[in-house]
């Protein structure tokens, strides 16, 4: 149990990262509301389609790269992050899922917890305002948690911590409190390149720059029309999500295993069977993905997904 909050700002950001990892984060910081650094290069990266069939990014964009457009009066983001890494997937056969989909639906773990953060938080502080955020909210999260001194953003723009790597979901309070920010995190890829050489699509264009229209997540999530053929062969095996970038980095070599319940896998060595997903009926759809992330993606994608692997296979 903690004790009488501080109304020391220094002593209560420790008590608030303090709180957050009693609730089951792993990482904690403390970012500056301000406006994106990125905000030119997001306008100019969704002008250039790299945003794909994702035309919610470019809806609310003044929020997106403004905390202070989506909560006015906002002073701080308290940015936290969990580690959800279960280990590598196993020899056996089957579809590959991205391994943030191999347990519960982090989206309702994070955002469980962040309410419980910032309920507590106004309770100490009575008339500030918090805004929970996770993953849909209209924020920058990634750029938020370098600020805030989680990890830095890699070339894969992943988010990578020095001890965990980068198998982390994010969560974000924005608040009016007033909060000292903590020291940014320091890149620390170096001349590393080994997630740009080895996506398979190209879709990391640069270091820093991906083009999300290419890449193997967005296709078989998030496009909302057939995938071009061009990209059928270079699939890899992957029916929802990847993880290559993540694999082949190498602060992700000793990436602790996640203790978090939630994150236990659902799925054996985080596959599925194709023959079973294209037998799926919408209940079985409904009933096998219920609490997983997965269920985020409609039967009809998941089984035109499941048809082009099972096609590039027999090939």
């Amino acid at each position: 149990m903690m004790g009488a909050v501080p109304h020391d700002p220094h002593k209560l950001a420790g008590a608030i990262k303090l709180k957050s990892r009693h609730l089951g984060f792993d990482l904690a910081g403390i970012a500056p509301a301000e406006v994106s650094r990125y905000r030119e290069y997001f306008r100019q990266w969704l002008d250039d389609g790299r945003h794909g069939t994702m035309a919610y990014l470019s809806r609310r964009f003044d929020e997106r790269v403004d905390p202070r457009a989506y909560l006015p009066g906002a002073r701080s983001v308290i940015c936290v992050a969990m580690n959800y890494y279960r280990g590598d997937p196993g020899p056996a056969k089957g579809a590959r899922i991205a391994r943030y989909a191999w347990g519960e639906d982090y989206h309702d773990v994070v955002k469980e917890r962040l309410h419980a953060l910032a309920d507590w938080l106004r309770q100490q502080m009575p008339g500030i305002e918090t805004r929970a955020c996770v993953d849909t909210a209209p924020v920058m999260e990634k750029e938020l948690a370098a600020r805030a001194g989680v990890g830095w953003l890699g070339k894969n723009t992943c988010v990578i911590n020095p001890g965990i790597g980068s198998w982390l979901v994010l969560g974000e309070i924005i608040t009016t409190l007033d909060l000292p920010p903590d020291e940014p995190a320091v890149d620390r890829c170096g001349s590393c390149r080994r997630c740009v050489d080895a996506c398979p699509t190209g879709a990391i264009v640069a270091p820093y720059q991906l083009d999300a229209s290419r890449c193997i997540s967005y296709l078989t999530i998030e496009r909302r029309e057939p995938i071009p053929r061009e990209f059928h062969d270079k699939l890899q095996g992957w029916l929802v999500g990847c993880d290559i970038c993540q694999e082949v980095c190498p602060w992700n070599s000793k990436a602790p295993a996640s203790t978090q319940p939630a994150f236990a896998p659902r799925l054996a060595d985080g596959k599925i069977m194709l023959s079973d997903v294209l037998s799926w009926t919408q209940d079985d759809h409904h009933r096998h993905l219920r609490g997983s992330a997965i269920k985020r993606v409609k039967l009809t994608v998941l089984q035109a997904n499941a048809r082009i692997l099972a096609e590039t296979r027999e090939g």
